[in-house]
């Protein structure tokens, strides 16, 4: 500490600024270096460990070595604390305006926080973007970008950085929250005069046989009472089903089933290829347009 201070008397005779003022700025460059380094031996000591286990540990950590070292700088900063409120309260409209969405998104970033309308790996949608939370940050989130409804939600590869604050002001869909399936449908085009009951039979014990999609009404039953005193939300039917309508010349079957919506593409890729082998064996008849 002799040292520093020694050298902030140096600099400041040499540049004839306040000494104290030097003292705290030196001070406070140390203290963030030592929390940058005390995070770097903590991301190195965290990397053997399963991913998941290190990226939850990390970031309590990292929240904890956030507050040290705010409260640290507000130690040291204490003494010149009645000259800073002195300058703030003259500049303080000028501020209030350049800064309006910095605490806004502070604040909403402490209601995600509490209320958690979202967590980390959940799959959400929110102003037109849809992907996979990855980070939740004090003034922003960020989600690993899916495709729409044509790639069945398949990662992009990009990462968007949203502002904490359109979790507030914009509708926001949580794909996983409370329970983590959605229903999904295929729709099957056929010939008019095609045995209804038959296809529906067929189409039936093809989505069925679906590893994913026939453990998931159990599942879904047992989330669904989980929540039944927090939300007024029930199904009459939780297997899949079959419904069928004539459309002009041909008859379209559609297929209805529960699925996690990040294994859509895989269950509907399996489901197609039985609907395709079936048709090929003759089982089921399906629409040419001719």
């Amino acid at each position: 500490m002799k040292y520093i201070q020694d050298f902030s008397t140096y600099i400041g005779i040499k540049t004839g600024l306040d000494t104290k003022i030097l003292f705290a700025i030196m001070l406070t460059i140390i203290t963030l270096l030592v929390i940058k380094i005390i995070k770097i031996c903590l991301r190195n000591i965290l990397s053997p460990l399963e991913p998941r286990k290190a990226f939850s540990v990390y970031q309590k950590i990292n929240i904890v070595l956030t507050i040290i070292d705010l409260f640290i700088i507000f130690i040291i900063w204490n003494r010149f604390l009645d000259n800073i409120i002195t300058i703030i309260s003259f500049v303080s409209a000028a501020l209030t305006l350049a800064l309006r969405d910095f605490v806004y998104n502070f604040f909403a970033g402490i209601y995600i926080k509490v209320k958690k309308p979202f967590a980390v790996e959940d799959r959400i949608e929110v102003d037109e973007i849809k992907g996979d939370v990855v980070s939740i940050n004090a003034l922003s989130f960020e989600v690993l970008e899916v495709g729409n409804d044509l790639n069945a939600g398949q990662s992009t590869g990009l990462i968007v950085n949203i502002p904490n604050s359109v979790a507030l002001t914009s509708p926001l869909k949580n794909y996983e929250k409370n329970f983590k399936y959605i229903w999904s449908e295929i729709m099957v085009r056929s010939k008019i005069g095609v045995n209804i009951e038959e296809t529906k039979k067929i189409l039936l014990d093809i989505v069925n046989s679906n590893e994913v999609v026939k453990r998931i009404p159990r599942k879904m039953e047992s989330e669904i009472e989980d929540i039944s005193l927090d939300y007024r939300i029930y199904y009459n039917k939780l297997d899949p089903i079959i419904y069928c309508r004539v459309v002009e010349t041909h008859v379209e079957f559609y297929i209805r089933y529960l699925v996690h919506p990040k294994k859509t593409r895989y269950v509907e890729d399996d489901i197609w290829s039985k609907i395709l082998e079936a048709h090929k064996e003759g089982k089921i008849i399906l629409d040419d347009g001719k």
